[in-house]
């Protein structure tokens, strides 16, 4: 059996990075056996391995943050560029969010290519395996799928542009490999091409894939429809989303009521048992919803959408003043997000931001598909099924709306404040930037300097890190 050595090389810089690196044995240990199906499955069994989603520039990109201009957070922000510089340029928008000259890890890119190397290692070497059944093996082969599926569909996401199937054929998606091999050309696939190979890998996954998670890192059927759903939603193909949310609730639909708790105890169950997972993914790379400068303000806007009787308010924010326990950030104000913070235990928060598909994306998925088909009744009937245990007691009422039109409207805010800080809501703005509906130019100051995104900018894009580029010239840059 040949399987990289992946936990001392990250997949990526073997993918992507070094084009004539060799494999590596496997080093057994214990009562590992080489070629046998339980070395994948503890693979699969890894979280380590699969666990990465976007990380923190989506964020930082949204409208979800806000950085007070002159504020004593922005001010260390912008006086340590080492830690920070990132961070600074994504909410900036500028085009160029990592240093080019130096191996300064974009780790959104970084941790996506692992996850597929990692899971064409699975793909490509268990058919050979000379253990295990028929169907473990493919049971197996379909997590991995899934895995992979799901990073493409983050990727697509990140350094693409939105989909429209206008342009989709032409527009460049990104490499895309499909076979854990280092010699192969790595330019840039199409917007098309990629979402065509992830709904392949996710059909060929599904049949195969268990009724059950035992954790929900590990892919089962919910997980399948539910990554399905989403593809076919960011493609703006609102019916065939619709349809794919059902079959994943149909697995697994169970929500968290957050209507009568008072602190944030138990409120966001640990990743790998919450109810409302299909499949956990997490914003790993820097730390930035933590504690000191690089802690996460939600922005005014953000606030006035959730509203004070919003327990995601309420449970995973919190003050200036207590979020930071070496720096003073209360001439800013405002409310931060709290949900990874040192000062709590990891069980009382889930450890950190989800940005795996979940039951709430289901229910707000049919609830789009209904606004967009001119039935305000129907998706207004699936926002307070979700709301209802959002809201704190006793100040709980259904939301209306006027007709369709509003009823989107109010769809489309659900969302924010059900994924706030948790990646869709930049998602969510390429989608909507060029609706007319939507459509706005964003301004924001830093340190005394005014950045604007235009529903036309080339910034909702986020380039590919120059450093990637100049070990691997073929991949085509960004404008």
């Amino acid at each position: 059996m040949r399987i990289t050595n992946y936990l001392k090389m990250a997949g990526l810089q073997l993918v992507l990075l070094t084009s004539c690196a060799k494999y590596t044995d496997i080093k057994t240990q214990g009562q590992m056996v080489s070629g046998k199906l339980d070395n994948y499955t503890v693979l699969m069994n890894g979280y380590g391995n699969f666990d990465a989603g976007p990380a923190a520039i989506c964020d930082l990109a949204s409208d979800d943050v806000q950085l007070v201009d002159g504020s004593t957070q922005q001010k260390e922000l912008a006086g340590n560029t080492n830690t920070y510089g990132y961070y600074v340029r994504s909410y900036t928008w500028q085009p160029a969010v990592y240093e080019a000259a130096t191996n300064y890890a974009d780790y959104t890119w970084l941790n996506l290519y692992n996850t597929i190397f990692v899971a064409n290692t699975i793909i490509q070497e268990v058919p050979s395996v000379t253990d295990g059944t028929a169907a473990q093996k493919a049971a197996l082969i379909a997590q991995a799928l899934v895995h992979r599926a799901d990073a493409y569909l983050s990727l697509v996401n990140v350094y693409a542009k939105p989909y429209i199937q206008s342009t989709a054929g032409s527009d460049l998606g990104v490499p895309l490999v499909l076979s854990p091999t280092t010699a192969q050309v790595l330019n840039r696939a199409s917007v098309q091409t990629v979402y065509s190979q992830i709904i392949t890998d996710l059909k060929e996954a599904i049949p195969y894939l268990p009724q059950t998670q035992s954790m929900t890192f590990i892919p089962a059927k919910a997980s399948g429809f539910g990554v399905l759903a989403r593809c076919y939603f960011y493609m703006n193909m609102y019916d065939s989303a619709a349809r794919y949310a059902d079959s994943a609730l149909a697995y697994k639909s169970t929500l968290k009521d957050l209507s009568t708790l008072t602190s944030p105890a138990g409120s966001n169950p640990v990743f790998y048992n919450s109810p409302e997972l299909l499949l956990s993914k997490s914003e790993k790379g820097y730390s930035i919803a933590t504690s000191g400068s690089g802690v996460l303000r939600l922005s005014d806007t953000l606030v006035s959408v959730l509203g004070p009787n919003d327990q995601r308010l309420n449970l995973f924010t919190t003050s200036a003043s207590v979020i930071s326990t070496t720096s003073n950030y209360t001439d800013a104000g405002g409310y931060y997000l709290y949900m990874e913070s040192p000062n709590v235990s990891a069980a009382q928060y889930g450890g950190a931001r989800n940005t795996g598909v979940s039951v709430p994306e289901m229910m707000l998925i049919k609830a789009e598909y209904y606004a967009r088909n001119n039935d305000a009744t129907n998706a207004m009937l699936w926002v307070n099924k979700l709301r209802v245990k959002r809201i704190k007691a006793g100040s709980y009422a259904d939301l209306t709306a006027a007709n369709a039109d509003d009823a989107l409207v109010k769809v489309i805010q659900e969302r924010q404040r059900e994924f706030f800080c948790r990646m869709l809501r930049w998602w969510d703005m390429r989608r909507l930037k060029s609706d007319s509906r939507f459509q706005r130019t964003l301004t924001r100051s830093f340190n005394g300097t005014q950045y604007t995104l235009a529903p036309n900018s080339d910034r909702y894009v986020f380039r590919i890190a120059e450093y990637y580029r100049s070990l691997n010239p073929e991949i085509e840059q960004n404008p």
